[in-house]
């Protein structure tokens, strides 16, 4: 296995991305690319091509390409960068062009003594001769060698204006073998200089003389657009080599706005935290990562720098400000002491600079505001600010405050100042609060705060809404309100799986030393400390807090301490005790309506692990929950929700949450991927797998907390990735501690199996169950036996696959529902099968009820699983091999999909769409190459012979091309066409 194959793998805690810079991959850049090409070969075409962008709008690298390419064609490419400062020295860029067109001629062809041209032209700048500039440069243009030459001019916007009315003059007698690329920001306004604390005019600027250029009939200019949100991603994946999640790549595009080089300093400032991860070839940002401050010496901060003063202090104030449109400059000359006249001159400064845009009304009579060009540099300038930050950000506030109060007093008038439509509504007020902190009025702020944090629970953007709530449980003076504000702000930071500071605060909250709580609240606290030291992987506490001595030393009520201590038992799956301790303090926590509805879904949950699902199902049975307060009934619906899910009950699953009224949009990631993973949604449901597993979020609060991997391995699996499943599963084992892995041990037999391990196999099955049995558990041993009994089949055992098959039967009597008994049916089919034709009527009838059963359950992967297995046991069940092959298709399970096709040409049926079926077969081959298989192993996967896999592998490289079994892994690595 290949380095670059490896980084292909899903596994715990992804890997660190890096930036991948190449100087042939500019991104939408392509039309520019052709154009500028088209205009320097044709003999008719311009003598002058101006390429024009915006600061990091990527000109630089656009010319290095440019040459590149003329210098493989033969054109020979003479470069020179104009820097600033250039603009003060008359005739200087002329100077260099004559000296860079004479420096590539032959000396065979120069006049008189070598240099002579290029002494003529020093003489004439030194005595600023334009006329005899203008001659020479024009022998420069016209004695230039047979053979191409285009000169390259970086930053032309520096270069001094009577050199660009020179060339504006005598470019059109150029050689039409002669060409001249000079590339230059957008902006055409004259620039303003300071020197010391005076503004002065510096006269006519390269810039203007440019714009001239532009518009003469023998020029072309060419401008580089922004990149679109589709082009951004595409930048994101050359990159990083990696596809951006939709959380990275919803931030990138608005962040930057497109400019190639705020993209690049972006991800420069991310990869160098080590925020981003890959995960599956796919990059996710770790969550709660905040926006980089982009360093001094980024271009974006040294075009503000170097501005100087006031226009740095206007831009500060202005990142906070810019929202509030036209009343910005009285707000900045207030908050920061300056004269109204300088604030406008440094917003003027600022527009022509390119770092502010200037947004015109409707009518393009007048300016209703501003906005930073680039987002990133608001940022940056922000976070910069010091203390200035507070004054301004009162202000702001200070103003919407009075306008919101003016608005309630009278109705009918429209609040002013209103903020502009390019603003976040939702968020710039509290953002404004957070930052003024004790400035301004502290009920109020904390009111406004947690309003504004609630508006955002259970959507995308919920994680903002952490820092509103630390904010006001810090503005907090009474102790009541402090711990309301805590307990909003611990529940918040589950919820976005910010669990070390939830569990921080809920054992901050466990001694209700101000005697603040309520025993429901106590219980809440209780539990999520339970909960989050399990999802932190902390075992040895979690044991602590699953004893009664633990609990014994917090003044805690029953409901809460049983709670705690139940929850913790269950979560390490130690299910007798918690059915015990439930039963045996019934009485001290039964009393209270509110606080034993927790209690009583614990105990549900622990007497279904161990095959008592009867008092779980009756609190199902009306899908309400009539003794749970509002606010609790969204967490304990996803609980109930997980539950089902975890036993493979979609249907019950479902019905639970369309009574709940939660929209599935705004599911948590473990639950949508629960959820997709069963409705055969196999890309959405590993689209919320890779960001977990890739932030370490791998335990899952289900009877089997090692869920997730197990069932992601299982995707990987059936899509033909042995390799990627089995170091998944691995990369999450924790050698011995912490609860079961039953499904782990489960998802890894079945890739041993696959690969032909049967032994190993086996070894992993038995010793999951006899750690089960050793906890007492029945739930999700189905998922065991049948598989056991299937393998001890294929090892010609019938007796001990019989004895297997009785140990099913009766997970499937006890447990009742779709799944166990559908493996029940099919195992007892292929078992039945093995004893003769006497059985046959038997296996036939079993066959016909697990097929109706698995339609009933309406899960795409398991049904086609059971009409494979019909087919495969029942010839008079071939019928169902088509459907079964368009439901492997559904979910993408390539390798099943590629079984079933052998199995419908051995029945004599058609396989649909040839063309589309040896694509298929061709890139699952490909897959098993890049997943490192030898073709011994190959073809165990593919249940053929080691000469058919040879053949299929002679026939791709001719087919695709490929010279080697390594040009596939990287074919495949980068995107298989």
């Amino acid at each position: 296995m290949t380095d670059q194959s490896m980084s292909a793998w899903l596994v715990r805690g992804g890997t660190t991305a890096i930036i991948h810079r190449s100087a042939d991959e500019l991104v939408g850049r392509q039309r520019e690319l052709h154009e500028i090409h088209d205009f320097l070969h044709d003999p008719d075409g311009p003598r002058a091509v101006l390429v024009r962008g915006e600061r990091g709008s990527g000109r630089s690298a656009l010319l290095r390409l440019v040459g590149e390419r003329l210098r493989a064609e033969g054109t020979t490419v003479l470069t020179s960068v104009c820097v600033n400062g250039d603009g003060d020295r008359p005739l200087l860029f002329a100077l260099r062009l004559v000296m860079a067109l004479e420096r590539q001629r032959p000396t065979a062809l120069r006049q008189g003594s070598p240099g002579h041209l290029v002494a003529e032209a020093v003489h004439a700048a030194d005595r600023r001769d334009r006329k005899a500039m203008a001659a020479l440069l024009t022998a420069a243009l016209t004695r230039s060698a047979a053979t191409p030459v285009v000169v390259t001019v970086d930053d032309a916007q520096h270069a001094d204006a009577d050199s660009l009315d020179v060339l504006g003059e005598v470019a059109p007698a150029a050689e039409p073998h002669v060409g001249l690329l000079l590339a230059t920001t957008c902006s055409a306004w004259p620039r303003r200089t300071r020197r010391g604390d005076e503004t002065c005019e510096t006269g006519e600027t390269g810039e203007a003389a440019l714009e001239r250029l532009g518009r003469v009939p023998w020029a072309r200019s060419v401008l580089l657009p922004r990149l679109g949100p589709d082009e951004t991603i595409e930048m994101v994946v050359r990159r990083l080599r990696a596809t951006p999640d939709t959380g990275l790549a919803r931030r990138i595009h608005p962040l930057t706005r497109g400019v190639p080089g705020a993209i690049d300093a972006l991800l420069a400032e991310w990869t160098r935290q080590e925020a981003i991860r890959v995960a599956d070839g796919h990059a996710f940002l770790a969550a709660g990562t905040p926006t980089p401050v982009l360093p001094d010496d980024d271009r974006f901060v040294t075009a503000l720098d170097t501005l100087g003063e006031p226009c740095g202090t206007v831009a500060a104030a202005l990142s906070v400000l810019w929202p509030l449109g036209r009343a910005v400059p009285d707000l900045v000359a207030s908050s920061t002491g300056l004269a109204p006249d300088a604030v406008v001159d440094s917003i003027r400064d600022l527009v022509e600079a390119e770092v502010l845009d200037e947004l015109p009304d409707a009518d393009g009579s007048g300016t209703r505001g501003w906005t930073f060009r680039v987002p990133l540099t608001e940022h940056t300038v922000r976070e910069r600010m010091g203390p200035l930050r507070g004054r301004v950000s009162t202000a702001a506030v200070e103003v919407l405050w009075a306008a919101r109060d003016t608005a309630e007093a009278t109705p009918h008038r429209d609040p002013l100042p209103e903020l502009l439509d390019e603003a976040d509504h939702a968020t710039y007020l509290p953002e404004r609060i957070v930052d003024a902190g004790s400035l301004v009025d502290r009920e109020r702020a904390i009111h406004e705060l947690t309003v504004a944090a609630d508006g955002l629970r259970r959507g995308l953007t919920e994680r903002t809404g952490l820092r509103w709530l630390q904010a006001a449980a810090h503005l907090a003076v009474d102790p009541a309100v402090g711990v309301e504000v805590l307990r909003l702000y611990a529940r918040a930071a589950y919820r976005v799986g910010d669990y070390t500071t939830a569990r921080r605060i809920g054992e901050a909250l466990l001694p209700n030393t101000a005697g603040t709580l309520t025993a429901l609240e106590l219980q809440e606290a209780a539990c999520l400390v339970v909960a989050t030291a399990c999802n932190n992987e902390d075992w040895q506490a979690l044991s602590r807090m699953a004893e009664a001595r633990w609990w014994d030393e917090l003044p805690l009520p029953a409901e809460a301490a049983v709670a705690g201590q139940v929850l913790a038992l269950c979560r390490l799956a130690r299910w007798p005790e918690a059915v015990e301790l439930c039963d045996r303090t019934a009485e001290e926590w039964g009393t209270d309506v509110h606080g034993r509805a927790a209690i009583e879904l614990f105990r549900s949950s622990a007497e279904c692990a161990i095959g008592r699902p009867e008092r779980l199902m009756s609190l199902l049975a009306p899908y309400e929950l009539a003794d749970v307060p509002p606010d609790k009934a969204y967490t304990h619906s996803l609980s109930h929700f997980d539950r089902m899910l975890n036993c493979s009950d979609l249907t019950t699953a479902e019905r639970l949450l369309a009574a709940s009224g939660i929209p599935a949009d705004t599911l948590p990631p473990v639950n949508r991927f629960l959820w997709n993973h069963l409705r055969g949604r196999w890309e959405e449901a590993l689209e919320s797998a890779r960001r977990m597993l890739a932030e370490n979020q791998v335990v899952i609060p289900t009877a089997d907390h090692w869920l997730l991997p197990a069932r992601t391995a299982a995707i990987l699996l059936a899509r033909g990735r042995p390799t990627s499943a089995g170091r998944l599963i691995n990369s999450v084992r924790v050698n011995g501690e912490g609860p079961p892995e039953y499904a782990l041990d489960g998802a890894e037999a079945e890739v041993l199996r696959t690969l032909g391990d049967l032994a190993g196999a086996e070894e992993r099955l038995r010793r999951a169950l006899t750690v089960a049995d050793a906890r007492g558990q029945i739930q999700g041993t189905e998922e065991l036996w049948a598989p056991l009994a299937e393998l001890l089949v294929q090892t010609g055992r019938g007796v001990e696959a019989a004895q297997c098959l009785e140990q099913l039967d009766q997970v499937a009597d006890r447990m009742g529902g779709g799944r166990p008994q559908l493996l029940s049916l099919l195992a007892s089919a292929r078992v039945l099968r093995q004893t003769g034709p006497t059985a046959h009527g038997t296996v036939r009838e079993r066959l016909r009820d697990a097929v109706e059963l698995a339609r009933l359950r309406e899960q795409p992967f398991e049904t086609a699983v059971a009409f494979l297995t019909a087919a495969e046991l029942d010839p008079d069940q071939y019928g169902l091999l088509h459907e079964a092959y368009e439901l492997f298709g559904v979910t993408g399970a390539a390798l099943w999909r590629f079984r079933t096709r052998n199995a419908l040409r051995e029945a004599g049926l058609s396989v649909p769409g040839r063309k589309q079926a040896t694509a298929e077969s061709e890139h699952l081959l490909a897959t098993l190459i890049a997943e490192g298989l030898s073709n011994r192993q190959i073809a165990t996967v593919l249940r053929l012979s080691e000469d058919a896999v040879a053949n299929r592998l002679t026939r791709l490289f001719v087919r695709t091309g490929l010279k080697s079994r390594t040009e596939v892994v990287t074919a495949v690595l980068t995107g298989w066409h």
